[in-house]
C-alpha cells in the first residue's frame, strides 16, 4: 500500500498513521516537558478520534492533541509553548483542536446535520438555509459517502444559500478547507 499525505494514510492503514502521530507526540512531549498522564490522555484521544484528525499533517495533529490533552488532564499550557517545539502553524493547530473539541463535545460520530449546523453557526447562517442544506445532503448521501463531511456540509450550505461568493470563503475558513474543495463537492451534489 502506498502512503497518502506523507504519514501512512494508505487505504485501511490506520496503524501506520497512528504510529507516525505517536512518534510526533513523544517528541513534542519531551520538548514541552509534559507529565506522562498528559501523554496517555493524548494517545487515547488520537486512537478514539483518529478519523477526525487524519486529514491533517502529523505535526499539527500532535500539537493540537497534546494541547487539548493537557487541558483535559488539568495541566493546561499556553499554545505558544507547544508551537515553539513544532513547525506547525497556529492557525492549523487551532482548527484541528476546534474540530477535536466539537467531536468530543458531541460524543463521537457526528451526523451530517451536526456538521452543517456547526458550520452554519460559525458563519451565522439562518435556519432555512441550514434546513435546505441538510435536505440536499440527505438526497445526495450516496454520492457523498466517504467524502470529507466538513467539505460536503460546506458545499451544501453554499448551494443552499444560492452560491454567494463571500459566503464561500467564510465556509472554507470555517470548514478548514479550500474554496476549490467546496466547489468540487458542490459539483457532485445534485440540486
Amino acid at each position: 500500500m502506498r502512503a497518502i499525505g506523507g504519514w501512512g494514510r494508505a487505504q485501511g492503514d490506520r496503524n501506520g498513521g497512528l504510529s507516525v502521530v505517536g512518534a510526533e507526540l513523544r517528541c513534542m512531549r519531551e520538548c514541552v516537558g509534559l507529565p506522562q498522564s498528559v501523554m496517555e490522555e493524548a494517545e487515547a484521544l488520537v486512537k478514539k478520534y483518529f478519523d477526525t484528525v487524519a486529514g491533517f499533517p502529523p505535526e499539527v495533529v500532535a500539537v493540537a492533541v497534546l494541547w487539548t490533552a493537557a487541558k483535559a488532564a488539568g495541566a493546561p499550557r499556553p499554545l505558544e509553548d507547544f508551537l515553539k517545539c513544532s513547525k506547525a502553524s497556529e492557525r492549523r493547530v487551532r482548527r484541528v483542536a476546534w474540530r477535536l473539541k466539537e467531536v468530543m463535545r458531541l460524543g463521537g460520530k457526528l451526523s451530517i446535520e451536526d456538521y452543517a449546523g456547526a458550520l452554519a453557526a460559525r458563519v451565522n447562517l439562518p435556519a432555512p438555509v441550514v434546513k435546505a442544506a441538510v435536505e440536499l445532503l440527505e438526497r445526495n448521501r450516496r454520492v457523498l459517502f466517504g467524502k470529507n463531511p466538513w467539505v460536503s456540509a460546506a458545499a451544501a450550505l453554499w448551494l443552499a444559500s444560492l452560491k454567494k461568493l463571500g459566503l464561500l470563503k467564510a465556509l472554507a475558513e470555517a470548514a478548514g478547507t479550500t474554496t476549490v474543495s467546496i466547489r468540487k463537492a458542490a459539483g457532485r451534489i445534485r440540486v
